[in-house]
């Protein structure tokens, strides 16, 4: 069958679910509140406030809260969006062409997200960088977009399973190393002769050992930050080569994590539950046991860390289990049962309102945070890596989120997309997309909102 681009073309402004765009631009913003350490922090110190001395000030209380409430969830709610959008895609692109057409489209679309990736890592220089997570496991995604709700919430299931036995299989590859290491240093190497094998695991051992000490720690920190500091070269070599060095481990590491809430997301939005039309109940039951369950278990597994007082390898050599995703998850439908609470009661519109132009602009965001935090904190900038206190950090996020609201609430007055939505449109078609608002459009979506 010969494709028809005629009828082909991206959601149009009366089309979006306005929920939809509200929970993306609460997510992407969302999003810095994690990131931010990455942009402003050596890896070292990002969530160890021992690494800077920090407790007993506000940055240590900062960190406590955001670790134990936030971490993950908005990350975990944009997948959720991102996994509905699946669904919303392939199915419009369904009612308007035939054959292979809708399937063209999608792939076509998730390879430029592909491209997107690289400009964000080898050229804004952000090596925590999630679109290539999404271009990959957005196409495993597409053989089982027919999927049933039941189904897919099972998938999710078993991916929670697999993500808990993946990280405590890191957990316990780590105890072997210290293990093993401890058992060769008991020997007495006056009466026994150590093997290669045996010299090789007393210093892997030694090795972890030494790493987790607070000097060790702190020289990593001040190397790292030098590097970052020196200039555009010098953040591309870190940044890019941290990116390569990570990607595999990272990715297999993070395909259960994303396919969880992928699945969810695609879930929910064939139940109605993202999109609104959920009973209160439903939203109720998801607020209280996902923030009941999410914050008690997260609470401890952060009291863990301050317990051992953040010495990785006493910690990895005393705690029998690891439980991050087990926080994450119920935490992340307990946010989204709260947001959608708050949206069906009316009483915020106006506040919600503020995000839909965010969520709208949702990819120009993401990429602009990188361009913005690379700016203020890398060498070619204003080099402020490592300088910053951690309260100063989210007072950029501050600056960051009231620039991007007013911007978006400006731009999307004027135009139909965000710059690099339009950008990302125009390739997966291959033909220039509409930019510029006309009067009808913008009467029709004051009358809508």
């Amino acid at each position: 069958m010969q494709p028809n681009p005629t009828l082909a073309a991206p959601v149009s402004q009366a089309e979006r679910i306005v929920v939809l765009d509200i929970l993306r631009g609460l997510a992407i913003l969302g999003i810095l509140l994690m990131n931010i350490l990455g942009f402003a922090f050596p890896g070292v110190a990002e969530g160890d406030p021992s690494v800077l001395n920090e407790f007993g000030t506000i940055n240590y209380y900062l960190w406590f809260g955001v670790d134990w409430i936030f971490s993950g969830t908005q990350r975990a709610m944009f997948s959720m969006l991102f996994g509905a959008g699946i669904i919303l895609f392939v199915g419009r692109q369904l009612k308007r062409t035939e054959g292979l057409q809708p399937a063209d489209y999608f792939f076509r679309r998730q390879l430029w997200l592909m491209a997107f990736s690289l400009v964000d890592v080898y050229i804004l220089l952000w090596e925590g960088d999630i679109l290539l997570d999404y271009a990959c496991y957005g196409m495993m995604l597409f053989v089982i977009r027919d999927w049933t709700p039941r189904a897919l919430i099972i998938g999710a299931g078993v991916c929670v399973l697999l993500m808990v036995a993946r990280e405590n299989r890191e957990l316990y590859l780590r105890k072997s190393i210290i293990e093993k290491g401890e058992a060769v240093a008991a020997l007495d190497t006056t009466q026994v002769k150590l093997t290669a094998l045996q010299k090789e695991q007393l210093a892997d051992m030694k090795t972890f050992k030494e790493r987790s000490k607070h000097e060790a720690k702190v020289e990593r920190m001040n190397n790292v930050g030098e590097k970052v500091r020196s200039g555009y070269a010098g953040s591309y070599a870190y940044r890019t080569q941290n990116y390569v060095d990570n990607l595999t481990s990272y990715l297999y590491l993070s395909l259960w994590d994303v396919l969880i809430f992928f699945m969810l997301g695609m879930a929910f939005f064939k139940l109605g539950i993202i999109t609104g039309n959920a009973p209160l109940k439903v939203y109720a039951w998801m607020c209280v046991l996902g923030l009941g369950v999410g914050l008690g278990l997260s609470y401890w597994h952060v009291k863990l860390k301050v317990d051992y007082h953040f010495n990785w390898f006493e910690y990895v050599k005393h705690v029998p289990f690891h439980f991050y995703e087990l926080t994450r998850t119920p935490r992340a439908l307990g946010f989204l049962g709260l947001i959608m609470l708050l949206y069906k009661s009316g009483w915020f519109n106006w506040f919600f309102a503020i995000f839909r132009p965010v969520g709208q602009m949702a990819f120009t965001n993401y990429l602009g945070q990188s361009l913005i935090c690379g700016i203020i904190f890398n060498g070619y900038g204003f080099a402020l890596f490592g300088k910053l206190q951690r309260y100063e950090i989210y007072l950029v996020v501050a600056a960051v989120w009231a620039f991007q609201i007013v911007f978006c609430n400006i731009w999307m007055r004027f135009f139909l997309y965000g710059p690099l939505e339009w950008a990302w449109r125009s390739l997966t078609y291959w033909k220039r997309q509409p930019f510029v608002r006309s009067v009808t459009q913008a009467s029709v979506d004051v009358v809508s909102a």
